[in-house]
Protein backbone atom coordinates (compact mmCIF):
# COMPACT_ATOMS: atom_id res chain seq x y z
CA UNK A 1 0.00 0.00 0.00
CA UNK A 2 1.00 3.49 -0.84
CA UNK A 3 0.74 5.36 2.53
CA UNK A 4 1.67 8.41 1.52
CA UNK A 5 -0.82 8.56 -1.53
CA UNK A 6 -3.35 6.95 0.51
CA UNK A 7 -3.08 10.09 3.07
CA UNK A 8 -2.98 12.20 0.57
CA UNK A 9 -6.32 11.63 -0.63
CA UNK A 10 -7.92 12.31 2.47
CA UNK A 11 -8.30 15.86 2.31
CA UNK A 12 -10.04 15.88 -0.93
CA UNK A 13 -12.94 12.93 -0.19
CA UNK A 14 -13.32 14.84 3.21
CA UNK A 15 -14.03 17.82 0.95
CA UNK A 16 -16.66 15.69 -1.31
CA UNK A 17 -17.97 14.42 1.73
CA UNK A 18 -18.50 18.46 3.04
CA UNK A 19 -19.60 19.77 -0.20
CA UNK A 20 -22.26 16.55 -1.07
CA UNK A 21 -23.93 17.28 2.69
CA UNK A 22 -24.23 21.28 1.47
CA UNK A 23 -22.24 21.87 4.82
CA UNK A 24 -19.76 24.53 5.44
CA UNK A 25 -16.49 24.18 7.27
CA UNK A 26 -17.90 26.08 10.23
CA UNK A 27 -20.34 23.78 10.31
CA UNK A 28 -18.64 20.89 10.63
CA UNK A 29 -16.36 22.40 13.08
CA UNK A 30 -19.50 23.43 15.04
CA UNK A 31 -20.35 19.39 15.12
CA UNK A 32 -17.29 18.29 15.51
CA UNK A 33 -15.34 19.90 18.09
CA UNK A 34 -12.34 20.47 15.19
CA UNK A 35 -11.70 24.10 14.35
CA UNK A 36 -12.01 25.70 11.08
CA UNK A 37 -8.51 26.18 10.01
CA UNK A 38 -7.42 22.53 10.91
CA UNK A 39 -10.87 21.74 8.62
CA UNK A 40 -9.25 23.81 5.75
CA UNK A 41 -5.65 22.43 5.77
CA UNK A 42 -7.08 18.95 6.32
CA UNK A 43 -9.07 19.38 3.24
CA UNK A 44 -5.94 20.54 1.39
CA UNK A 45 -3.31 18.63 2.45
CA UNK A 46 -1.77 21.28 4.55
CA UNK A 47 -1.97 18.78 7.40
CA UNK A 48 -2.16 14.78 7.66
CA UNK A 49 -4.71 13.26 8.87
CA UNK A 50 -4.79 11.73 12.35
CA UNK A 51 -7.29 9.07 14.12
CA UNK A 52 -8.15 11.40 16.48
CA UNK A 53 -9.60 14.13 13.63
CA UNK A 54 -10.91 11.31 11.40
CA UNK A 55 -12.88 9.42 14.31
CA UNK A 56 -15.20 12.33 14.51
CA UNK A 57 -15.48 13.31 11.18
CA UNK A 58 -16.41 9.21 10.02
CA UNK A 59 -18.74 9.99 12.68
CA UNK A 60 -20.23 13.52 11.41
CA UNK A 61 -20.51 12.15 8.33
CA UNK A 62 -21.85 8.54 8.87
CA UNK A 63 -19.40 6.80 7.12
CA UNK A 64 -16.66 4.26 8.37
CA UNK A 65 -12.89 4.94 8.78
CA UNK A 66 -12.44 2.09 5.49
CA UNK A 67 -14.33 4.75 3.33
CA UNK A 68 -12.45 7.82 4.35
CA UNK A 69 -8.93 5.88 4.17
CA UNK A 70 -9.77 3.42 1.08
CA UNK A 71 -12.67 4.66 -1.26
CA UNK A 72 -12.04 1.95 -3.64
CA UNK A 73 -13.11 -0.54 -1.13
CA UNK A 74 -16.67 -1.58 -1.21
CA UNK A 75 -17.97 0.12 1.40
CA UNK A 76 -19.53 -2.31 4.51
CA UNK A 77 -23.01 -1.63 6.39
CA UNK A 78 -23.27 -3.06 9.50
CA UNK A 79 -27.01 -2.33 11.67
CA UNK A 80 -25.97 0.15 14.51
CA UNK A 81 -28.07 0.41 17.66
CA UNK A 82 -29.99 3.82 18.04
CA UNK A 83 -27.85 5.85 20.25
CA UNK A 84 -31.23 7.39 21.45
CA UNK A 85 -35.09 6.39 22.11
CA UNK A 86 -34.21 3.90 24.91
CA UNK A 87 -33.48 -0.31 23.87
CA UNK A 88 -35.16 -2.03 21.52
CA UNK A 89 -34.78 0.48 18.48
CA UNK A 90 -32.71 -0.75 15.40
CA UNK A 91 -31.17 1.49 12.73
CA UNK A 92 -30.03 -0.38 9.97
CA UNK A 93 -28.27 1.77 6.64
CA UNK A 94 -29.76 1.69 3.43
CA UNK A 95 -27.80 4.30 1.25
CA UNK A 96 -24.20 3.80 0.72
CA UNK A 97 -23.49 7.17 -0.43
CA UNK A 98 -22.61 9.59 2.26
CA UNK A 99 -24.40 13.34 2.51
CA UNK A 100 -27.27 14.73 1.18
CA UNK A 101 -30.31 12.18 2.06
CA UNK A 102 -29.76 9.02 3.87
CA UNK A 103 -32.21 5.81 4.21
CA UNK A 104 -32.38 3.80 6.87
CA UNK A 105 -35.06 0.89 7.83
CA UNK A 106 -36.14 1.36 11.31
CA UNK A 107 -36.96 -2.03 13.48
CA UNK A 108 -39.08 -1.20 16.73
CA UNK A 109 -39.64 -4.12 19.38
CA UNK A 110 -42.89 -3.96 20.79
CA UNK A 111 -42.82 -1.20 23.63
CA UNK A 112 -39.64 0.46 22.31
CA UNK A 113 -39.45 4.15 22.89
CA UNK A 114 -42.70 3.92 25.27
CA UNK A 115 -40.62 4.44 28.19
CA UNK A 116 -40.11 8.14 27.74
CA UNK A 117 -41.78 11.57 27.11
CA UNK A 118 -38.97 13.18 26.15
CA UNK A 119 -38.26 14.14 22.48
CA UNK A 120 -35.51 15.36 19.92
CA UNK A 121 -34.81 18.07 18.63
CA UNK A 122 -32.33 18.69 15.32
CA UNK A 123 -31.50 19.81 12.23
CA UNK A 124 -33.02 17.95 9.15
CA UNK A 125 -36.23 17.29 7.83
CA UNK A 126 -37.54 13.11 7.82
CA UNK A 127 -40.41 11.01 5.79
CA UNK A 128 -41.29 8.04 7.17
CA UNK A 129 -43.03 5.12 6.02
CA UNK A 130 -44.78 2.02 8.28
CA UNK A 131 -44.02 -1.23 6.59
CA UNK A 132 -45.69 -3.34 8.69
CA UNK A 133 -46.75 -2.64 12.61
CA UNK A 134 -48.13 0.61 14.36
CA UNK A 135 -45.38 3.64 14.46
CA UNK A 136 -46.84 6.20 17.39
CA UNK A 137 -45.19 9.86 16.19
CA UNK A 138 -44.99 12.27 18.54
CA UNK A 139 -44.41 15.65 17.50
CA UNK A 140 -44.75 18.40 20.06
CA UNK A 141 -47.85 18.28 21.92
CA UNK A 142 -49.49 16.06 18.59
CA UNK A 143 -49.60 12.25 19.00
CA UNK A 144 -50.46 10.31 15.97
CA UNK A 145 -50.45 6.71 15.27
CA UNK A 146 -49.70 5.57 11.80
CA UNK A 147 -50.65 2.28 10.86
CA UNK A 148 -48.76 -0.34 8.11
CA UNK A 149 -48.65 0.96 4.56
CA UNK A 150 -48.97 4.67 5.89
CA UNK A 151 -46.03 7.61 5.79
CA UNK A 152 -45.76 10.64 7.35
CA UNK A 153 -43.09 13.92 6.66
CA UNK A 154 -41.77 16.44 9.25
CA UNK A 155 -39.46 19.22 10.11
CA UNK A 156 -36.85 17.55 12.86
CA UNK A 157 -36.90 20.93 14.03
CA UNK A 158 -40.15 20.28 15.91
CA UNK A 159 -39.73 18.44 19.10
CA UNK A 160 -40.19 15.03 17.80
CA UNK A 161 -40.18 10.91 19.15
CA UNK A 162 -40.86 7.97 17.50
CA UNK A 163 -41.89 4.47 19.53
CA UNK A 164 -43.89 1.23 19.11
CA UNK A 165 -46.94 1.08 20.99
CA UNK A 166 -48.50 -2.09 19.89
CA UNK A 167 -47.42 -5.87 20.93
CA UNK A 168 -45.93 -6.79 17.49
CA UNK A 169 -42.46 -5.62 15.99
CA UNK A 170 -42.89 -2.19 13.50
CA UNK A 171 -40.14 -1.77 10.47
CA UNK A 172 -40.28 1.33 9.16
CA UNK A 173 -38.96 3.33 5.96
CA UNK A 174 -36.72 6.27 6.95
CA UNK A 175 -35.62 9.03 4.35
CA UNK A 176 -33.28 12.15 6.31
CA UNK A 177 -31.96 15.01 5.46
CA UNK A 178 -29.26 16.67 7.60
CA UNK A 179 -29.72 20.00 5.69
CA UNK A 180 -33.44 20.36 5.62
CA UNK A 181 -33.40 18.69 2.50
CA UNK A 182 -36.58 16.87 1.54
CA UNK A 183 -37.58 14.48 -0.80
CA UNK A 184 -39.82 15.02 -3.47
CA UNK A 185 -42.55 12.90 -4.19
CA UNK A 186 -44.34 12.36 -7.36
CA UNK A 187 -48.33 11.59 -6.43
CA UNK A 188 -49.35 11.05 -10.05
CA UNK A 189 -46.84 10.20 -13.25
CA UNK A 190 -45.93 12.94 -15.50
CA UNK A 191 -47.86 13.72 -18.23
CA UNK A 192 -50.86 13.21 -16.46
CA UNK A 193 -53.19 16.31 -15.07
CA UNK A 194 -55.77 15.72 -11.90
CA UNK A 195 -59.69 16.66 -13.31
Amino acid sequence: MDVERTVAGVGPRLRRLRTTAGATLAEVGAATGISVSTLSRLESGGRKATLELLLPLAEHFEVGLDELVHPDRPPTRRPARARSGGTGATFVPLSAVPGGLRAYKLVLEPGAGEESDEQNVHEGYEWVYVMSGRLRLRLGVDDFQIAGGEAAEFDTRLPHRVSNPGAVVTECLVLFGRQGERMHVRARPRGVRSR
